[in-house]
């Protein structure tokens, strides 16, 4: 009965937390049992997080926009354009990848920075900037891509960075040996991480939960790893996609849970004022996490270009949107403060697993775009419920 009542406790303390992972698992049975198993196929699984790959990318920095209380609807085409530059800097000048993705990243944080200055310094309205900012890369993608429409990109290791998969060290039961062995990896880096957060908690006395729920939770996110990994292996593996998300995802997570930084993030979201007087430079923040999100758009745009082999005039399109949508189903506040990164991730996927059941049912894209639109009214108003509950 005790165990019961703290099972029921930890829900209820971190509903928004795991909300989304019951949204996620929820969505994914119904779809799975609807298509009979076509949509957990390995095929399917490994298409849906390609495709969520870009949009996962910009939900991370959109997250911690979001954070501290600003939006930035420039980024969509600012993926859209700076993928462009690349591969006209592939395609047309000859430059080498790995000197284009440098600079392609180095445009991105510029362009944060100067979206940072209008915010920070010139004290403009974020929405107003970045919409600003949206115009005009919108018609920057269409200057570069004048004449040609679209720009053909015909190199390998760029386009594998949208299409490619981690090579293999053999095959184990028809199943991808690397891949596995870096979920076997990710489990016990997993379960590393959680035991040392609990035994640092302890050591200051912190209040953590129980020994048997804490058990029953690091089973559970175990086999949900081991489960997608053996899933995964069973097609081609690990894409190059998904393992630049998870790497962007880690660093992301470490700089906004283990570090100063993180810290100081969220507290210019809960309180703008009070983290000012308390010796915080908000400016330095603002100026840091802008930059940051364009460096993600700039990454994000690599990641499209690559996985259509090309630059169209049409890239970037609702891309912001669709960033949003993910932050704010993975549990980021519209009050500031309060989201996590890896929330961001879920809810990239729990939007592309949306869509990709959709498609597989059938289901118009007039329906489509409907339901997709309750369910982030959903978020949202479960977001305004929960901190209700919390005062």
């Amino acid at each position: 009965m005790k165990i019961l009542q703290e099972t029921q406790q930890l829900i209820k303390d971190n509903i928004r937390d795991y909300g989304m992972y019951i949204a996620l698992f929820v969505i994914m049975l119904t779809f799975n049992m609807m298509t009979d198993g076509t949509f957990m196929s390995s095929r399917n699984i490994s298409n849906l997080l390609d495709s969520a790959g870009y949009i996962a990318v910009l939900a991370v920095g959109m997250t911690l926009v979001i954070v501290i209380r600003h939006i930035d609807l420039s980024v969509g085409y600012v993926a859209g354009f700076l993928g462009a530059i690349a591969a006209i800097l592939l395609m047309q000048q000859g430059l080498s990848i790995y000197l284009v993705i440098p600079i392609i990243l180095a445009l991105g944080i510029i362009i944060g920075l100067a979206n940072g200055f209008l915010i920070a310094q010139l004290g403009i309205p974020a929405f107003v900037a970045s919409l600003a900012g949206m115009l005009i890369f919108r018609g920057a993608l269409l200057k570069v891509t004048e004449g040609t429409g679209t720009i053909i990109v015909q190199n390998e290791v760029f386009n594998a960075l949208g299409n490619g998969f981690i090579p293999s060290l053999g095959m184990v039961n028809a199943r991808h040996l690397l891949t596995i062995i870096i979920g076997v990896l990710g489990v016990l880096f997993f379960v590393y991480s959680e035991l040392k957060t609990r035994h640092d908690k302890v050591k200051y006395n912190f209040d953590v939960i129980s020994v048997p729920i804490f058990a029953v939770k690091l089973t559970l996110i175990s086999l949900i790893i081991a489960y997608i990994t053996w899933i995964l292996a069973g097609y081609n593996g690990f894409s190059w996609t998904l393992m630049i998300v998870l790497f962007v995802t880690i660093v992301y997570h470490f700089i906004s849970n283990k570090t100063v930084l993180g810290r100081q993030i969220y507290a210019v979201g809960s309180n703008p004022e009070a983290a000012h007087l308390s010796g915080i430079n908000v400016k330095k923040i603002t100026y840091l996490v802008m930059g940051s999100m364009s460096m993600l758009a700039a990454l994000s745009g690599i990641l499209y270009t690559a996985r259509l082999q090309s630059a169209t005039t049409t890239a970037g399109m609702l891309f912001e949107l669709d960033a949003i949508a993910a932050a704010y189903v993975g549990g980021v506040s519209s009050a500031g403060g309060v989201g996590k990164v890896t929330g961001a991730i879920i809810g990239a996927i729990v939007m592309a697993s949306l869509t990709n059941g959709m498609n597989l049912l059938g289901v118009g894209i007039s329906y489509q775009y409907m339901i997709r639109g309750g369910v982030l009214a959903g978020a949202v108003i479960f977001d305004v419920l929960t901190r209700k509950r919390g005062k």
